[in-house]
């Protein structure tokens, strides 16, 4: 039977699937709609299959929190277009929810945790995947509970940065906010220099030593200069040593102990970082399923 373009467009707003997807299970239902979203889901998870080794390196890095507890996560897309999606976003949250109400160590553990309607956060992904024609997971989450202080995070308005920060002691929350909003500004590597690994100094240090300038000084002298671009360094990478964006003349660590609070833990995703992306034609994509079908 002949499908009606305002019934591809009904089952594309009801399922987000692509509207090639959409024309075709139409064709093999008979135009019924119910059975179509069948069809979508059974031929679907086969083509979520097909998309596991695939990069996704686009979506949203989000954090959520309530009396007890906060999560920081990150889900991802293939591409920026679909991290937009309504579905993606509404999937986004429900997760955040599911986590915040489950106990887990590990981003394996967190998969496992069932949504309100009784998936899987793994298996919600996977259904994701299918329907919106590109690979979805969870690629990574922490926690932190509210013990003796205060919990505070902070989601950027593009959503591709998030960051959650613990604090030990009386530190109030616009201040606390402040410095989520900071980290998420100015993207410190380690919370305090001490943190800062020795083979990350050694790589700076090289670094120094092939750009600096010491001819004719004494050895002394230039041990000296060498020490001071490198302190100056990590303290560039280490968010205590940053000068405060709120108050530049004063240091991030000095303003937090100025508060009568301590830092205990600083954790900032932002989408993407760390994964090897690869670049896509997308006209020659597109192009090349034209001629499939």
């Amino acid at each position: 039977m002949a499908i009606s373009p305002q019934l591809i467009k009904e089952l594309r707003e009801i399922t987000s699937a692509g509207m090639m997807d959409c024309k075709k299970a139409l064709e093999a239902t008979n135009g019924v709609i119910d059975d179509a979203i069948v069809w979508l889901r059974e031929n679907g998870l086969a083509k979520a299959a097909k998309k596991a080794d695939r990069v996704a390196a686009e979506g949203v890095a989000y954090a959520k929190k309530n009396e007890s507890k906060a999560v920081i996560f990150e889900i991802n897309s293939e591409t920026d277009f679909a991290s937009k999606n309504d579905k993606f976003m509404s999937l986004v949250e429900e997760i955040g929810d599911a986590l915040l109400a489950h106990d887990f160590t590990t981003t394996d553990e967190a998969k496992k945790i069932k949504l309100a309607n009784g998936s899987t956060i793994e298996e919600a992904c996977i259904a994701a995947t299918a329907t919106i024609g590109e690979k979805i997971e969870l690629r990574r989450v922490a926690t932190a509970a509210k013990d003796a202080g205060e919990l505070t995070i902070y989601v950027h308005a593009n959503k591709r940065i998030a960051v959650l920060l613990s604090f030990k002691g009386t530190m109030p929350q616009e201040d606390a906010y402040n410095i989520a909003m900071h980290v998420a500004a100015m993207s410190p590597r380690y919370m305090t220099v001490d943190e800062i690994p020795a083979d990350w100094k050694e790589a700076e240090m090289h670094i120094i030593k092939e750009t600096t300038d010491v001819t004719g000084k004494p050895e002394n002298i230039i041990e000296g200069i060498l020490k001071g671009k490198l302190s100056k360094r990590m303290a560039e990478v280490a968010l205590l040593e940053q000068g405060y964006v709120m108050d530049e003349k004063q240091k991030v660590g000095a303003f937090i102990k100025a508060k009568g609070a301590e830092l205990t833990n600083m954790i900032r995703y932002e989408v993407g970082e760390g994964i090897e992306k690869v670049e896509v034609d997308f006209a020659a994509e597109v192009a090349a399923q034209l001629k499939g079908n």
